[in-house]
C-alpha cells in the first residue's frame, strides 16, 4: 500500500477518534462560552411631531413605516455615528438660516437624509448639502458657471432650499407635505393628492422613495435628537466642531487658486476643503462681482 495512502487512512482514523471523545455537550459548553449580542427593537416615541405637525401613529402603516426607518438609523451604526459627528459642525450654520427664512428647525433633517451632510452628487447630477440639479439651482438664487457652482456652497444652498420650502408650504399649507414635495416635486405631490382624493401625506399612496422620505426624516430626528437612547455615547471630543474660519473678499479674478492659497497662509486642500463650491483651479470673477473665501483663521502667539 503505498505510503501517501496509509498516512491519509492513519489521519482520517484519528480524526474519527478525536470526533467521538468530544460530546453534544461539550460542543455546545464551547459555542456557548460567548454571550451572544443584546439587539432589540428601538422603542417607538408615544408622540412624534415634524415642524410642530403631529405624526398619527395611531395609523398602524404611519407606525409601522416610522418603525422600519427607527430600526435602520439605528442599527446602520457607522452612518448614523457619521450624521452625529457632522451635525455639530454643520447644524450652527444650517439653523439660523432656516430660523430667518421661517422654516421649521426640524428640516435641518432633510439636508441629513438628501447628503448625510457632505458634498454628495448623485447619479442624476443633484449636489451639494440639499441636493439641487443644474437646472433647478438658478431658479432659486444659486450661481452656476465654469468656475463657480453654489450647490457647493453650505450657506447659500440653504437659503435656495428655504426658498423652495417656503414655495411648497404656501402652495400646500402642511410641512409634511412641503418634505415630500423636495423629494418628488411640488407637481408630482398635487396629481397624487388629487387622484387618490386625500389631503395628507400620511394617507397617500407613493412611490417607494416618497414612501419612506419624511419617515427618513422623523427617524434620523429622533436618533440625533436624542442619540444616547438609541445607544449612541459620542462624547465632545467625538464630534466635528465648526471651522474657525477667516474671509477674504474677492472682486477680480485669480488665475492660480494654488498660488492664491500659499499667498494667504494656507494651501490648495485646505481651501477647496473650506470652498468647495469653487469648481477649478481658477475663478472668474464678473465685473461688479464680489466672493468671500473662507482660510483657517491665522493661530496667533
Amino acid at each position: 500500500m503505498p505510503n501517501a495512502l496509509i498516512t491519509t487512512i492513519l489521519i482520517s482514523a484519528s480524526s474519527v477518534l478525536f470526533l467521538a471523545t468530544v460530546s453534544p455537550e461539550a460542543s455546545d459548553t464551547i459555542v456557548n462560552d460567548i454571550p451572544p449580542s443584546i439587539i432589540v427593537s428601538p422603542q417607538i416615541p408615544e408622540y412624534a411631531f415634524l415642524a410642530g405637525e403631529q405624526v398619527p401613529l395611531n395609523s398602524f402603516s404611519v407606525r409601522e413605516n416610522f418603525d422600519k426607518e427607527l430600526i435602520i438609523n439605528t442599527y446602520r451604526h457607522s452612518s448614523s455615528i457619521l450624521y452625529l459627528k457632522r451635525a455639530s459642525r454643520w447644524f450652527p450654520i444650517i439653523e439660523p438660516i432656516l430660523e430667518e427664512n421661517g422654516i421649521p428647525n426640524d428640516f435641518k433633517y432633510l439636508a441629513v437624509i438628501e447628503s448625510g451632510l457632505t458634498q454628495a452628487v448623485s447619479p442624476a447630477g443633484a449636489s451639494g448639502f440639499w441636493q439641487f440639479m443644474k437646472k433647478t439651482a438658478p431658479e432659486y438664487g444659486l450661481e452656476i458657471t465654469l468656475t463657480v457652482d453654489e450647490r457647493y456652497h453650505v450657506e447659500k444652498s440653504t437659503h435656495a432650499a428655504c426658498l423652495y420650502l417656503q414655495e411648497s408650504y404656501e402652495k400646500f399649507g402642511n410641512w409634511a407635505l412641503s418634505a415630500a414635495s423636495y423629494n418628488m416635486g411640488m407637481s408630482g405631490v398635487e396629481k397624487r393628492l388629487e387622484s387618490q382624493g386625500v389631503e395628507s401625506y400620511w394617507d397617500l399612496h407613493l412611490n417607494s422613495e416618497t414612501g419612506r422620505y419624511v419617515y427618513r426624516i422623523l427617524a434620523v430626528k429622533a436618533v440625533l435628537s436624542n442619540p444616547e437612547a438609541y445607544g449612541f455615547h459620542l462624547t465632545e471630543k467625538d464630534l466635528y466642531h465648526p471651522h474657525e474660519v477667516r474671509k477674504i473678499s474677492i472682486t477680480t479674478s485669480i488665475e492660480n487658486l494654488s498660488e492664491f492659497a500659499l499667498k494667504n497662509g494656507s494651501n490648495y486642500r485646505e481651501l477647496k476643503e473650506l470652498n468647495p463650491w469653487l469648481r477649478q483651479d481658477s475663478l472668474v470673477v464678473a465685473p461688479g462681482k464680489t466672493y468671500s473665501i473662507l482660510f483657517p483663521k491665522m493661530v496667533t502667539e
